[in-house]
């Protein structure tokens, strides 16, 4: 079937609940983070740039765009910290998808979920490229919105069951408890952050204040762990010590935009680090022996967003999980916008009648 040229499927927040629901949420993980690879694997291709920010007091909104010459997408993102205390969300986001020949539209979506999802299987892919293979309990320290999504992309992918929370709100610690424990995980909930990463294989930091932070200090990192480090994605808002990030082999998406947004501002600009990519491609190394501490430093790039859209795109025609928007404007002459705009005004009245009838 042609869909009309004025048509764009647009997935509103309940219609990505329900695809969600029918794929089910560690396939729709584990399918996100196949599609994420399979374009890492294409890196080459993409238009790449950092995301474009405006910064304020209060947070920062963001726009991520990019293109494989095919299809070209977008996010908008915002991030509020304080936003928690106003019972509002601190990350809401929607994308577009369009096709590079024409510049029309294939798909309006909704993105908080679906950040939500492609941040949690951005880190799980990482962690199957760069953690110990025998990692089997992962510390989870900020549990927050992240933070369930984090741990089922860690089982769908890594084969993590067990855990140990720690968040410096024991309420949002007992949210996630209760959450996950009805996901069937092992839990630990811990007084403090060193307590949380005792025995963990994995360490993924996911904390939401806009400051510079010390989540895990040099006292805290032993050797062979890898670190998931998400918190720290803007310019001023950090999570791990200095000093860690010396000991550690330092893996990232995109050198430009994590070098300004991610943990590694606080090292000089030339400090070495390994671009992820490279390393599922095979065109670098990853992990390289058992004592080795790897750090994924993840501020989230266009690219995965563009292969979570792209994802969403190919799904909903058969789930049926979308709307029709009426959203572009298709006149009969392409040439004739102008008419197209009067064929659509109202009924006049004959000329002597009045429109208005006062009896």
């Amino acid at each position: 079937m042609i869909q009309p040229l004025n048509i764009v499927p647009f997935v509103s927040v309940d219609h990505m609940m329900k695809l969600i629901h029918r794929i089910g949420i560690e396939r729709m993980l584990t399918d996100i983070a196949g599609y994420i690879e399979e374009d890492f694997r294409r890196w080459e291709i993409f238009d790449k740039t950092p995301r474009i920010a405006s910064h304020s007091l209060e947070g920062v909104i963001e726009l991520m765009p990019t293109s494989d010459g095919k299809l070209y997408g977008f996010k908008y993102v915002n991030g509020h910290p304080r936003n928690m205390k106003a019972g509002l969300q601190t990350v809401t986001a929607f994308g577009l998808l369009s096709e590079v020949a024409t510049g029309y539209p294939v798909l309006l979506s909704e993105m908080t979920f679906l950040t939500a999802l492609r941040t949690a299987a951005m880190s799980a892919l990482a962690a199957k490229h760069l953690a110990p293979r025998q990692a089997a309990t992962m510390a989870i320290i900020g549990n927050g919105a992240q933070s369930e999504f984090q741990a089922l992309a860690f089982r769908a992918l890594m084969g993590i069951e067990t855990l140990r929370l720690y968040d410096v709100d024991p309420a949002a610690t007992g949210k996630c408890a209760a959450n996950l424990a009805r996901q069937g995980f092992a839990i630990t909930r811990c007084a403090t952050a060193m307590e949380a990463v005792e025995g963990a294989g994995i360490v993924t930091t996911v904390t939401a204040d806009k400051q510079y932070a010390t989540i895990l200090t040099d006292n805290m990192v032993g050797p062979g762990i890898h670190i998931n480090a998400v918190g720290g994605d803007c310019p001023g808002k950090t999570e791990i010590h200095r000093d860690v990030l010396l000991r550690a082999d330092i893996f990232v998406e995109y050198p430009p935009q994590t070098r300004i947004e991610g943990d590694i501002q606080q090292l000089p600009p030339d400090h070495p680090v390994t671009e992820l990519w490279k390393v599922i491609t095979g065109a670098a190394p990853g992990r390289s022996d058992a004592r080795q501490i790897t750090l994924f430093d993840s501020v989230g790039f266009a690219i995965e967003d563009f292969s979570a859209l792209r994802y969403v795109h190919e799904r909903i025609r058969e789930a049926g999980t979308y709307a029709e928007l009426d959203l572009i404007a298709d006149p009969d002459d392409s040439r004739d916008l102008f008419g197209m705009l009067m064929r659509a005004a109202p009924a006049q009245a004959p000329a002597g009648v009045s429109a208005r009838n006062d009896r």
